[in-house]
């Protein structure tokens, strides 16, 4: 059997290593569209939280509880009764969408995980999005449970539970960006942690205390925290003839406040990606 050189072959009977060789690298595949991505990442954080933190999810739900058990001791009812069991059920949601979150973004990018990401023809807002939507769709029963138990113990209305249904998209969208942000734009894994647990913190005592019995400059510092918002509107559903309008206004300012604080996170992602 005879061969040829090469060069005296036509350029259509090339084999096709040579002609990629010649072309130089194979395009890359287009990237992918932010919808599929998003759904892709949010089935597969979803699927590992539901196995790696339903442990947690129990610690924080019981949290709750045990703190309105304790609140019941010194509050009777009326305005305080209700901040106490919206303050107590958001804070799950600060549990596991802020804290949860910030540890999990600053393991990920200690241990080279933001690598793989890069790697893939995935968005980066399809990233946080994804993660911060199942990390706060993963409180959805812990918070269902505080809001029934937290409204028994304190004899208050359950007829208008369903504004969870909004509460707890809107306030963990907001708290799931910012624990997003501080692990990815924390140096140290170690750091990330810490801040994680100070704003799950800041949630309990802003957020759990009547609002009418803080000093006035911590006041304002619960007025600059995203979920005061939810714990907010979901008070004033407490109400025997609730304020909709008001509970509108809050729900309102609580998604603004996710919007930005997710931007953020997309942002500190990228920063984070190229380094």
């Amino acid at each position: 059997m005879s061969t040829l050189p090469a060069e005296v072959l036509p350029t259509g009977a090339l084999p096709a290593a040579s002609r990629d060789a010649d072309d130089g690298a194979a395009p890359l595949a287009p990237r992918a569209r932010v919808l599929p991505a998003l759904a892709a990442v949010y089935r597969a954080q979803l699927s590992r939280a539901r196995v790696a933190r339903i442990p947690l999810l129990f610690v924080a739900t019981f949290q709750s509880i045990g703190i309105m058990v304790l609140m019941r001791g010194v509050v009777d009812g009326g305005s305080e009764a209700r901040a106490v069991v919206a303050g107590s059920t958001v804070l799950v949601v600060a549990f596991v969408a802020l804290n949860l979150l910030a540890q999990y973004f600053g393991q990920l990018r200690a241990g080279g995980g933001l690598d793989h990401y890069a790697t893939l023809p995935v968005p980066p807002a399809a990233v946080v999005l994804g993660a911060a939507g199942a990390y706060a769709s993963f409180t959805v029963p812990g918070t269902a449970v505080t809001a029934v138990a937290g409204s028994v113990l304190f004899g208050l209305p359950l007829g208008h539970l369903w504004i969870l249904a909004a509460v707890v998209p809107l306030a963990g969208a907001a708290l799931a960006g910012l624990g997003a942000a501080l692990g990815l734009l924390a140096p140290r894994q170690e750091l990330a942690t810490l801040l994680g647990q100070l704003g799950m913190s800041a949630a309990l005592l802003l957020g759990v205390l009547p609002a009418e019995r803080l000093p006035g400059p911590i006041g304002w510092a619960r007025d600059l925290l995203p979920s005061t918002y939810g714990v907010e509107a979901l008070a004033r559903t407490f109400d025997p003839h609730p304020d909709w309008a008001a509970v509108a206004v809050d729900l309102a300012v609580c998604g603004a406040v996710g919007v930005v604080s997710l931007a953020v996170a997309t942002w500190a992602y990228r920063r984070a990606a190229v380094r």
